[in-house]
């Protein structure tokens, strides 16, 4: 089940059908397309991650979703403007316009730039959670399991506060409409009081709060998020990582991106905006720990813009200028410019969240599963433990937690195996 019918989540079902039909591949999906070596390299065992551990088949995979715009999944496709109409659309129109969004809990308060008639209705909030749970009682009817991946916008900016720190506390504020209870809240616990893993792709603290939290481990449920990592923070996550192994110091890092689709019409309203930005501007400084490095990177100068433009449509650009110094303190620089496909880049993230929650789940992991972050901007994390960033210690994590699930050998990348001197 999906929040949001939108880009990203037509994206992610229109590709999947397509996959299915033989029509294309799944391009980007670790699930479907990487593989995983196994002992050690002389052993010359790498099978596909989806031939490894029981992931569900794609052939069983059933989409519902929730929105509060009341468009079909072809014709929300269709104005995404995404995929090529003729070659990924119209031969499966039929299934996607069998997909109708199922009215959603929606409150303008929380974004500015959006209206939707396909909303529910409720005295309190703890009625439209509950009118969720029952959505979702009446899917699980139609299908052994249930996943639900976050694919809606982002919410204005929330921080935590007594009504998130206790289940009472949060119930009651549902009952008293309590305004720092977010509708994404409202998915949440629905969704872990019908013990069904939550995947949030947006930037918001849905379940990044106390009662949340203890609410999935009490129900044993998986949980993870925040923020789909799909293109600018996917290249910081490379290249911060990079200057930091080679001790090359960090002056100043400017970002900015234009986007034109419901996304960037969203964050053009700078309550969403600061939601974003906390979520982008944290990588830095958790991957360069400027704290144990200060000269290299103790007076960085990190800038995020966001703009809402529309004749860019989904296509995003991202343009960093990065100021680096290496040897005696010269400086230099490094520009990136990004021309990428902000949907394309995170419908195959929604597929592998789906499949490796669901994993979770039946292997008997629950609470937050930080194992994923690989797929986050903002890792969520145990209390008190800093999130970890770089893409590939987040890759190796991924990689040997399913190693672990499957009872194999955790890879370490030591070597000393190898050579004589280890014997000695």
């Amino acid at each position: 089940m999906l929040v949001g019918l939108g880009a990203v989540s037509t994206t992610f079902i229109a590709g999947v059908e397509n996959v299915r039909r033989g029509r294309a591949k799944p391009i980007g999906s670790l699930s479907q397309m990487a593989t995983i070596r196994l002992g050690k390299r002389t052993d010359k065992r790498a099978p596909k991650i989806k031939d490894f551990v029981p992931v569900a088949d794609l052939t069983n995979l059933v989409f519902a979703a929730w929105d509060p715009i009341p468009d079909d999944a072809y014709t929300a496709a269709v104005k995404a403007g995404v995929l090529d109409r003729h070659e990924h659309l119209e031969p499966i129109k039929e299934f996607l316009q069998g997909i109708k969004p199922i009215p959603a809990a929606f409150d303008q308060y929380y974004v500015k730039r959006l209206q939707g008639t396909n909303v529910k209705q409720g005295k309190t909030k703890r009625d439209l959670a509950e009118q969720l749970r029952n959505d979702i009682r009446t899917f699980k009817k139609t299908v052994d399991r249930v996943v639900i991946v976050w694919c809606a916008s982002t919410e204005v900016f929330i921080t935590a506060g007594p009504v998130h720190q206790s289940l009472a506390s949060f119930e009651k504020g549902m009952e008293q409409n309590d305004p720092a209870i977010a509708p994404s809240m409202l998915y949440g616990y629905a969704a872990l009081m019908e013990g069904v893993p939550f995947a949030n792709g947006a930037p918001n603290l849905t379940v990044d709060i106390p009662a949340l939290e203890r609410l999935a481990e009490e129900r044993k449920v998986p949980i993870g998020g925040k923020d789909f990592k799909t293109g600018q923070t996917m290249m910081k996550s490379v290249l911060a990582p990079a200057f930091k192994a080679r001790m090359l110091g960090l002056a100043g890092w400017y970002s900015t991106n234009i986007l034109g689709n419901r996304d960037g019409e969203v964050l053009d309203d700078p309550e969403s905006f600061k939601t974003k930005e906390e979520s982008k501007l944290g990588l830095l400084e958790h991957i360069l720990q400027p704290e144990m490095y200060p000269d290299l990177y103790g007076k960085i100068y990190h800038k995020v813009r966001i703009n809402y433009y529309p004749p860019r449509g989904d296509n995003k650009e991202g343009w960093d200028n990065i100021d680096i110094f290496g040897w005696l303190g010269y400086p230099m620089q490094i520009k990136v410019d990004f021309l990428c496909r902000d949907s394309i880049l995170a419908a195959p993230l929604v597929l592998d969240l789906a499949l490796f929650f669901d994993l979770a789940h039946r292997a008997g992991l629950f609470g937050i599963q930080e194992w994923l972050s690989f797929y986050f901007k903002g890792p969520q994390t145990a209390p008190g433990l800093y999130p970890e960033h770089d893409l590939f210690i987040q890759h190796t994590k991924l990689k040997n937690t399913l190693r672990w699930m499957m009872g194999e050998d955790q890879i370490t990348h030591l070597g000393v195996e190898y050579y004589e001197y280890a014997d000695k």
